[in-house]
């Protein structure tokens, strides 16, 4: 038993550790809890940070490319390189500021030795936990101003079912405090660090972003996407996955585009409410002949229903509705597989499967039990700023797949040629994306009365 808790106290200490070099200093974004006003933080994901020879300013990483001779293999890689904390860099490098209880995120930021494009931060509970939301007969309300994203942009508040220390207990890492541990549905690759260790193994640098590739493994976990948006088009979406909570991945538990996307361990396509995609086209967009204005902030509120009304009932519904000038907007009822829906349920995802054909299998994953098991377990909010080099955004705002032959394959107005990230981060490198006037509480509790629409 002895050499047993040595071994393991040995693994724990060979994590990824953070840097001395830069003091780590939170932005302040304060928030609303059951009415009460809190001075919360937020912390930029660790893949955003530099990442160093112990000790040194010597890169292990620099653009998309491992030092092969500090990162020969994984556990080297890990032992060598460390994660630096961040001061002024939250606004100088990254394009991060917050003012009381907004956060504005920019697109490309011109810093002193680095170009950085988009960014990736959560809700901090202190200095060294991620907040953790239990959002069963509650919900979420906030403000968002999407008016200067375009095509191709999505500034996207989400949530994770991250560890609250971000794995630093477990994996011996740096933590929630520098931002480790990130984990959603697409099981992404690209992240430098998984589970304590470098993710050097089979690292292919990108084609099209000098400041990303893939390694071997991914990490995986369920995602509840309650605003994906751009001025142009919206969408929230719950992604179950199984088992749910944080997993590293390889091979075909990733799940990867192509033939083994539907064989992962997540349903990356989701079971989605996108207006276009069921069939209205004056709901959000840019303009008064939208519903929802998306020239103008707009106030997001997401409810987490259950079937017996108490905080231990079943999950049964995901319902969203908006306020704007005054007025209330709630979705219409939608024709699904020639029933009506307007809100996201098990029954609504099965009628869309029917119509999409697109192979999402949320059901299979779980569903919204899969959901409620990570609501149970306690949620990361995510709120962040991407442009996309897989698919050009074009899964939100535009036609896709492009020749618009699957039903729900038109989701906006932007042109099948739009979204290049090339384009995107020359023509709306000023962009940004400002979420203010956070709340959570029982349902009913975070909104004002207003007139429904």
């Amino acid at each position: 038993m002895k050499s047993t808790v040595l071994a393991s106290s040995i693994a724990i200490a060979a994590g990824q550790q953070a840097g001395t070099l830069q003091a780590e200093n939170h932005p302040p974004l304060s928030w609303t809890d059951h009415g009460q006003n809190v001075a919360g933080k937020v912390v930029i994901d660790a893949n955003w940070r530099w990442t160093h020879k112990t000790g040194e300013t010597t890169n292990c990483y620099t653009g998309n490319e491992w030092d092969p001779q500090l990162c020969p293999d994984k556990e080297t890689c890990t032992q060598n390189c460390v994660v630096e904390g961040a001061d002024a860099e939250y606004t100088e490098t990254y394009g991060v500021t917050s003012e009381g209880n907004k956060l504005t995120l920019g697109f490309v930021t011109e810093g002193e030795y680095s170009v950085n494009v988009g960014s990736r931060t959560f809700l901090m509970d202190d200095d060294y936990a991620y907040k953790l939301f239990q959002l069963k007969n509650k919900e979420f309300t906030y403000t968002v101003d999407d008016s200067n994203l375009d095509c191709g942009l999505n500034g996207a508040l989400y949530f994770v079912q991250m560890d609250a220390d971000g794995g630093k207990e477990k994996y011996g890492n740096a933590g929630a405090q520098l931002g480790l541990g990130y984990c959603d549905a697409q099981c992404p690759h690209d992240l430098k660090f998984i589970n304590g260790e470098a993710n050097v193994e089979g690292w292919v640098p990108s084609d099209t972003d000098v400041n990303a590739g893939t390694g071997k493994y991914g990490s995986c976990c369920t995602e509840i996407d309650i605003w994906e948006a751009n001025k142009m088009s919206m969408a929230y979406t719950m992604h179950s996955c199984s088992p749910g909570d944080q997993q590293r991945c390889e091979g075909v538990d990733c799940g990867d585009n192509g033939e083994d996307r539907f064989s992962g361990l997540c349903d990356k396509n989701g079971c989605d409410i996108q207006p276009h995609r069921l069939g209205t086209h004056n709901f959000f967009g840019p303009g008064s002949d939208f519903q929802i204005d998306s020239t103008k902030p707009v106030t997001v509120t997401t409810q987490f229903i259950t079937n017996d009304g108490t905080d231990h009932g079943k999950l049964t519904e995901v319902k969203q509705f908006y306020s704007q000038d005054g007025r209330t907007i709630e979705h219409p009822s939608y024709t699904v597989n020639g029933k009506q829906h307007n809100s996201i349920t098990d029954d609504f995802c099965a009628d869309w499967v029917a119509v999409t054909q697109d192979g999402t299998n949320f059901l299979e994953k779980g569903g919204l039990d899969a959901v409620e098991k990570a609501i149970d377990a306690g949620v990361v909010l995510v709120m962040s700023l991407w442009d996309d080099h897989y698919a050009n955004m074009l899964w939100l705002d535009s036609t896709y797949p492009t020749d618009g032959s699957q039903p729900g394959s038109y989701r906006g107005a932007c042109s099948i040629d739009s979204g290049k990230p090339e384009d995107v981060e020359k023509d709306q490198a000023s962009a940004t994306v400002i979420f203010s006037d956070i709340k959570f509480g029982p349902i009913g509790s975070t909104t004002s009365s207003a007139t429904v629409v």
